[in-house]
């Protein structure tokens, strides 16, 4: 497997936030269509924040921002299309983690160094919740551990994708708890959540976006988020760490970045205009109304979450052997 080398991955994120002479007359930005570019087919919970955001920054630009669907490959078709683009801020990324932090560990081509990403802004986080079939027979992390461990590899666990967040958030889980289950990869969300409530897989790890009105519904049950904090949309509901793996971590995230040589003072003009955006009060509730929590952090802090979700993931794949596609 292709080793990653986190810290050099670190000192190429930061070092593109030095400013650069030539960046300097960028600063009239923009002045013509912006496009923003998603990895991945429309519907998504990436496709609605882009469409909210490329909404609110085209009335505060006065110029048109559209989003441009590029899916396939895990997001690596659209990824390199955009890492290909004059760095000029007309071409943007907006992903969750697959291009920016894992993918790397994962493709043998993808087209694209997501090192040399330049990052724009950490736009919303959201939780993974472990999800089980509503007649499992179990309701909490620690009998689902239990019943684990006394029938090794017979719990059938559903993963959107081999690679995927959702994926590795199950193998995390069978790192920490010394468990195996019965992998079963599907090609999308839909078709491994639809198996779920039919009850024809035992678990998985979702978003709330999809899951929540069904756990509300009684055709799912949620059992544990994998955020350090409970959330807010399900006080009841422990932290998988606090259910007994402390250290858990599992959360899905969604970020602008821009192609390399990206001037710093255009990415830090585009993130200064994302982060008043994010913090309008009606902007913010309808962030937290597709279940995505606003973020507000600067390029530096967008930078360093991005060098510790790649080093978090790439420790789980490296440990659980997962090939290279």
């Amino acid at each position: 497997m292709r080793r990653i080398n986190v810290g050099l991955v670190a000192l190429a994120a930061l070092a593109l936030l030095l400013p650069s002479e030539a960046s300097r007359a960028q600063e009239a930005y923009p002045t013509r269509l912006v496009r923003i570019v998603v990895p991945y087919p429309a519907g998504g919970g990436t496709d609605t924040l882009a469409r909210l955001l490329a909404e609110q920054l085209s009335r505060k630009w006065d110029q048109t921002a559209i989003v441009e669907n590029i899916g396939g490959a895990a997001g690596n078709i659209g990824s390199a299309e955009v890492a290909r683009a004059t760095p000029d801020g007309y071409t943007l990324l907006l992903a969750s983690p697959g291009p920016i932090a894992t993918n790397a560990f994962l493709y043998k081509e993808m087209g694209y160094d997501p090192a040399r990403w330049v990052p724009i802004a950490l736009l919303a986080t959201g939780p993974y919740v472990l999800v089980l079939r509503k007649n499992f027979e179990a309701s909490t992390v620690a009998e689902l551990i239990a019943r684990a461990k006394s029938n090794p590899g017979k719990i059938t666990s559903a993963t959107p994708g081999v690679g995927s967040v959702g994926h590795l958030s199950t193998v995390q889980l069978e790192m920490l708890a010394g468990i195996k289950t019965a992998q079963i990869p599907y090609r999308g969300l839909s078709q491994a959540l639809n198996d779920l409530i039919a009850e024809h897989v035992d678990m998985m790890f979702d978003t709330p976006t999809t899951s929540l009105a069904l756990h509300r519904d009684g055709k799912i049950k949620i059992v544990a988020v994998g955020t350090t904090e409970r959330v807010r949309e399900l006080p009841e509901v422990p932290t998988v760490a606090e259910s007994g793996l402390p250290g858990y971590r599992a959360v899905t995230w969604y970020a602008m970045v821009a192609p390399p040589q990206t001037p710093a003072v255009l990415a830090d003009k585009i993130n200064r205009d994302l982060i008043e955006i994010l913090a309008r009060p009606d902007v913010a509730e309808k962030t937290r109304g597709i279940q995505m929590e606003p973020v507000t952090k600067s390029r530096r802090e967008a930078a360093q979450f991005f060098v510790e979700e790649t080093e978090l993931w790439g420790k789980v794949i490296r440990q659980a052997n997962i090939p290279l596609q």
